[in-house]
């Protein structure tokens, strides 16, 4: 008996390979600073108009908070900036990959940015987007758990009610471990899985799981990494958020060179 003719497609692609993860020094990310230095003194228009937008953004919703008489979910809003804040330097990720490849840069490019993958992108900006709104929660919650049923104090009680009052330190200090906890998450699954989304074609899931995988082979230089992060946006935000003109696209830029160095260039 016969059988039908089977032809096989060699045609079809196959399944992608997964990015390449490399071993990086522990000085690695003073380099990385380095180059996001050079990066935006580059074009220093287009990098301290993005951080000058953003802090504008940033005082806006700070004076609606003071108007609201709700200054006590500042300090939660300033936490909450480290788990959106990959998502938010796109703009600055495109100007990096944009001057290391020889590319033209117009306003246009940052504003809109053309990505490799927006679907998978916008994916994980709605992640993010909700762990910050858990993250709100959360803290409001803890509130509720030290302070019971009072409302949020005034701008003027709230700092020595955090500091002086035994209920208060016992909430900044589990808000800071709860909120250390979720900030190493969200910065292990997207520390480079963002701007590879940027430049790869690739889904959402392997991306994060090479950002997971690149800081476990990198646990030193990553830490240190995610030191400086929080050292310079600490910076930017005790300034009343003035210094953020040039801390935040510099560690944008510089999170940028962080990709490329962690990260192989792919093969094909």
């Amino acid at each position: 008996m016969s059988t039908p003719d089977q032809t096989i497609d060699h045609s079809m692609p196959g399944p992608k390979a997964a990015p390449v993860v490399n071993t990086i020094a522990m000085d690695a990310p003073w380099r990385w600073l380095a180059a996001g230095w050079r990066d935006l003194w580059s074009r220093p228009g287009l990098s301290l108009g993005y951080g000058l937008v953003f802090v504008a953004v940033s005082a806006g919703v700070t004076a609606g908070l003071l108007y609201l008489e709700l200054f006590s979910l500042i300090l939660a809003l300033a936490a909450g900036f480290m788990l959106v804040g990959p998502l938010l330097a796109v703009g600055l990720y495109e100007i990096s990959r944009r001057l290391q490849s020889g590319e033209p840069i117009s306003t246009s490019d940052v504003a809109i940015v053309s990505t490799a993958a927006p679907v998978q992108l916008a994916f994980i900006g709605v992640m993010l987007s909700l762990m910050l709104l858990a993250w709100i929660r959360i803290a409001t919650l803890l509130f509720a758990i030290f302070f019971g049923m009072e409302s949020f104090p005034p701008f003027s009680e709230f700092f020595p009610a955090l500091i002086l009052e035994p209920r208060g330190l016992a909430l900044l200090v589990t808000g800071t471990l709860v909120g250390g906890a979720i900030a190493a998450v969200v910065f292990s699954a997207a520390v480079v899985s963002v701007p590879m989304l940027v430049e790869r074609d690739i889904d959402a899931v392997t991306a994060v799981l090479t950002s997971i995988k690149a800081v476990q082979l990198n646990l030193g230089p990553m830490l240190l990494w995610a030191w400086l992060v929080l050292i310079l946006t600490a910076f930017g935000i005790a300034t009343l958020f003035v210094g953020l003109i040039i801390t935040f696209p510099l560690v944008g830029h510089a999170t940028w060179h962080a990709y490329k160095d962690v990260i192989a260039a792919p093969t094909e």
